[in-house]
């Protein structure tokens, strides 16, 4: 579904989906509470939401949404609302000025599960909400085992499943299970949120926090 007040882009982001095999437009809406009553009647896998939007904004419809995997757009780099959409549950962070090529990657990397979002680009988010992240580790992280605790860290740093299998010398699917059980245990909806925590646990320290 794509959500966005601007029919225009609205179109362009359909023509550009539309041509590829493995993907369908079901649905389109203007804002974040027109995208909620769709998806009451709608099935839909993917949202490709804007964040600022009239009515109601892409972060608040992200928090209501259960179900479907939200990659947001901006048309601001290190928007103020990322890591506001982030901790809401969106599963990536893209620019609207995104090549199609990386869109359409993107849209198929959160369709799978995984985090669309160059992890340089989160770490500058993550960098600059660093003032507002507690430096304690999260009581939660101590009920992971030694490995979640590894795997954790990982996907923290911006690793695949494919790459931490590599790292691990374990299979992915293997990586997948490990992953599963973090959510779980932790209470989180996905990947990205997998990320933010990490952070927020203080166990990847922003570059731009004062150390000591």
């Amino acid at each position: 579904m794509l959500v966005d007040d601007q029919q225009l882009l609205r179109t362009g982001f359909k023509m550009v989906l539309s041509a590829q095999p493995d993907i369908e437009v079901v649905a389109e809406a203007a804002n974040g509470a027109q995208a909620l009553e769709v998806l009451e009647h709608t099935e839909v896998d993917v949202v490709l939401m804007d964040v600022r939007m009239p009515t109601m904004d892409g972060v608040e419809a992200t928090a209501r949404i259960n179900g479907p995997k939200v990659l947001m757009l901006t048309t601001f780099d290190l928007d103020e609302y990322a890591f506001a959409a982030l901790k809401a549950g969106a599963a990536g962070f893209l620019l609207k000025d995104v090549p199609p090529a990386d869109l359409v990657t993107a849209i198929r990397q959160v369709h799978a599960g995984d985090a669309a979002m160059a992890p340089s680009t989160l770490r500058r988010v993550l960098d600059r909400f660093a003032a507002h992240l507690p430096s304690g580790e999260a009581a939660a992280v101590k009920e992971l085992t030694p490995r979640e605790h590894e795997v954790l860290l990982m996907v923290g740093r911006g690793l695949s499943n494919l790459e931490i299998a590599a790292s691990l010398d374990v299979a992915e699917a293997t990586v997948k299970t490990h992953l599963g059980r973090i959510l779980a245990k932790l209470g989180l909806r996905d990947r990205a949120q997998v990320v933010v925590y990490a952070y927020e646990a203080g166990l990847i320290v922003p570059s731009n926090r004062p150390k000591g």
